[in-house]
C-alpha cells in the first residue's frame, strides 16, 4: 500500500488542522492505520492509531482529548483532526499502515507516508 499525507500547515496556538492520509490499493480496509510525528532533533513518536473498522482507537497521552483519528474505508483515507493545538505539537506528521496488530511502536509498521509539516506558533 502507498500512503500520501496532506493537510499540514501553519496555525496559531489554539487553532485546528485536519490531516488526511490517502492510501492506494484495494485492501486499505484490512490495515491498521496510525499517525506518528517527529519534531526536530527528536525521535519519531506515536500519536494515534485506529483499527480496520474504526471501532477501536488509541492515543498518546499528550494528544488525548484534543486529537481524533478516523477513517473512511470507501475513500481509502484516514484522518487526524487536531484541535486546541499547542506549540509543542509542531512536527512532521507521518501516517503508517500495517496488516497486523494495533501498535504504538514505529517498528510495527511496514508502510509509511512521506510526512506533512505542522507548525504551531505561540
Amino acid at each position: 500500500v502507498q500512503l500520501q499525507a496532506s493537510g499540514g500547515g501553519w496555525v496559531q496556538a489554539g487553532g485546528s488542522l485536519r490531516l488526511s492520509c490517502a492510501a492506494s490499493g484495494r485492501t486499505f480496509r484490512n490495515y491498521v492505520m496510525a499517525w506518528f510525528r517527529q519534531a526536530p532533533g527528536k525521535e519519531r513518536e506515536f500519536v494515534a492509531v485506529i483499527n480496520w473498522s474504526g471501532s477501536s482507537t488509541n492515543y498518546a497521552d499528550s494528544v488525548k482529548g484534543r486529537f481524533a483519528i478516523s477513517r473512511d474505508n470507501a475513500k481509502n483515507t484516514v484522518y487526524l483532526q487536531m484541535n486546541s493545538l499547542k506549540p509543542e505539537d509542531t512536527a512532521v506528521y507521518f501516517c503508517a499502515a500495517d496488516l497486523n496488530i494495533i501498535s504504538t511502536s514505529t517498528l510495527a509498521y511496514d508502510y509509511w507516508g512521506q510526512g506533512t509539516q505542522v507548525t504551531v506558533s505561540s
